[in-house]
């Protein structure tokens, strides 16, 4: 492990963050002087929400500005335009700009709680690369900057070269991702004098070819940095469930349920995800970390909270947290279990089991939910369901009425009358 002096470099290396570098020392050395990086990292806007599979870059952006640097949370209003072929067998669905406009809105309530934003030194700004790339005259812009692309290049990155190995159609329109990528940052450098990109590792090419042109054209001094990209234990993706994706956004994945993604993770994942995505201090997470058995579960707990805090706020991981305590130790419903409302008159008639299961989102479909059934798995009020077609009606609310379905012993959904 490479010796850093700056308190960012030897954070991101500790903690587990760093993977690829353009240039250890002189970025090192830039971050040993006060605010000397300014850095940012691109999200583009395909959806009213982005998932935990960004956490990390959010939290890289989050230990640069711990240790005293700017952050620049680059919104791809433009890009998302094109699509980024990065990872992706097939062409992204092209949005409206209407319906961008929608997801960067939704998409940016989520960043205040991880990044400050201000006018001051090493406060976060927001961007949006729409400003300049909507502005852009494509032959100007072709003759200016892309005659410094070699496309045999190009064909070597892994963004392209997977999709064409598994054959599958890559449009000059996703080809051109780069290049715009590439000019992001050549864009920001003028702008703010950002001097540092950070993403995943499979935005390496893309981070390499913005550096590159940086010192081509103006004789810019930038650099890259990437994390892993980060599975679990058991090769799982970062943030995909049985149920979908874990959702930063509290409109679209209630608390408690992010917080049971993190409870739920597997030992192994334990003293990494700490180191990851909460503020512990290390010696407090190696003593975490190192936890056996049973008394391990209580640090998933300390992750799930203190991860959940980050996201969410410090009263919702601790209503989380009470709430699984009294669902799981006390045999209560807890107060923040996810609802799900039913019409009265439904409830009244009878809704039969699976088709309840499924309604509740505890299956994707009503095969599922009744493989889940024939499984055992389903309990209503902590009684087996073993009847797929059981009716569950009105009278099976309790004094409150609620009902808790559940499944397994981690998910469990109330369900009440509309």
């Amino acid at each position: 492990m490479t010796a850093f002096k700056s308190d960012f470099l030897q954070t991101m290396s500790q903690r587990g963050y760093l993977h690829q570098c353009t240039d250890n020392a002189a970025l090192d050395a830039l971050a040993q002087q006060p605010g000397g990086i300014t850095c940012y990292v691109g999200y583009d806007c395909t959806g009213p929400s982005l998932h935990v599979g960004h956490l990390l870059s959010i939290m890289m952006l989050r230990r640069l500005q711990q240790a005293g640097h700017k952050p620049i949370v680059l919104m791809g209003g433009g890009t998302t335009k094109v699509g980024d072929p990065s990872g992706k067998d097939e062409a992204r669905k092209l949005l409206t700009n209407d319906d961008i406009a929608a997801n960067m809105a939704s998409i940016k309530t989520a960043f205040g709680r991880f990044v400050s934003f201000g006018d001051g030194p090493s406060d976060a700004i927001m961007a949006n690369n729409a400003e300049w790339l909507d502005k852009l005259q494509y032959i100007d812009f072709l003759r200016d900057y892309g005659r410094h692309f070699s496309v045999n290049r190009m064909l070597s990155f892994d963004s392209v070269k997977l999709r064409l190995e598994r054959e599958q159609p890559l449009s000059f329109l996703e080809f051109n991702y780069m290049i715009l990528q590439a000019y992001d940052f050549v864009e920001l450098a003028r702008r703010y004098k950002c001097n540092l990109q950070m993403g995943g590792s499979d935005q390496w090419g893309n981070i390499v070819n913005g550096v590159e042109l940086g010192r081509r054209v103006h004789d810019l001094s930038l650099y890259g940095l990437t994390c892993p990209l980060l599975t679990t234990a058991a090769g799982h993706k970062m943030g995909k469930t049985a149920s979908g994706a874990v959702w930063l956004n509290e409109d679209m994945l209630p608390s408690y349920d992010y917080w049971q993604y993190w409870r739920n993770c597997e030992d192994a994942d334990v003293g990494r995800f700490l180191r990851l995505f909460t503020d512990l201090p290390l010696d407090e997470i190696a003593r975490l970390e190192a936890l056996q058995g049973a008394e391990l579960n209580e640090a998933k707990k300390i992750l799930a909270t203190e991860a959940t805090a980050l996201c969410r706020g410090r009263d919702a991981a601790e209503a989380a947290a009470d709430t699984a305590k009294k669902a799981f130790e006390q045999g209560s419903f807890g107060g923040a279990l996810p609802v799900v409302k039913i019409a009265r008159d439904r409830l009244d008639a009878g809704i039969e089991a699976f088709a309840l299961v499924l309604e509740a989102g505890l299956a994707k479909s009503g095969g599922e939910a009744r493989r889940h059934i024939r499984g055992n798995a389903i309990k209503l009020n902590d009684k087996p369901v073993s009847d797929e077609v059981q009716k569950i009606t009105a009278a099976d609310l309790g004094a409150d009425g609620q009902l808790r379905l559940s499944f397994g012993k981690k998910q469990h959904i109330l369900i009440e009358a509309a």
